[in-house]
């Protein structure tokens, strides 16, 4: 297999594990608007910033059983953590949600940017898509910006915490 296929590969496998990480970290801050903490403003927030979600995440699931990628072996433990981060995040109230929302889009947006540098004519599509859903991404970003959002005092410890692992998954989804 060439280099250029097998990054391709590599794209649409962590590609496939982030929006699927995304769903669940949105599943996980909906539990917690549904259970423990009351906020119909900010659900309808997070329900309408999850129908993006989905709709990514199908494409890549799509793409993954197309071209016959494996995805990554560590969905599951994704799927656990993504629900964890959305559920603790929303416990500790809308700035911090927001602020999950918020770090997550910003490692996003770079991930992205770098595999539509890297994108060759071959893969029009493909770039189509991922070109759309960065500019979803960063509306996202901005959403939880103007819906309280901050790095302030404690804040930039949990930006911290959220961009390290989420560039911890990336890494390991790529190549595992």
């Amino acid at each position: 297999m060439k280099k250029t296929e097998r990054r391709v590969e590599e794209f649409i496998r962590v590609d496939h594990a982030g929006e699927r990480g995304a769903v669940k970290i949105y599943e996980g801050q909906l539990l917690a608007l549904n259970t423990i903490v009351k906020n119909d403003n900010l659900k309808k927030t997070i329900e309408d910033m999850k129908e993006h979600e989905v709709e990514h995440c199908q494409f890549f699931e799509n793409e993954i059983k197309k071209r016959n990628i494996e995805p990554t072996k560590f969905l599951p433990l994704w799927d656990l953590l993504g629900v964890g981060l959305g559920f603790g995040s929303t416990i500790l109230g809308k700035k911090a949600a927001m602020l999950c929302t918020a770090s997550v889009e910003e490692v996003i947006d770079k991930h992205y940017q770098d595999q539509i540098n890297q994108l060759g004519p071959k893969e029009k599509n493909l770039k189509k898509k991922i070109i759309k859903f960065r500019e979803d991404e960063l509306h996202h970003k901005d959403i939880a910006y103007e819906k309280g959002a901050t790095k302030k005092g404690i804040y930039s410890i949990l930006d911290k915490i959220i961009k390290t692992g989420s560039k911890i998954a990336i890494r390991i989804s790529e190549k595992v």
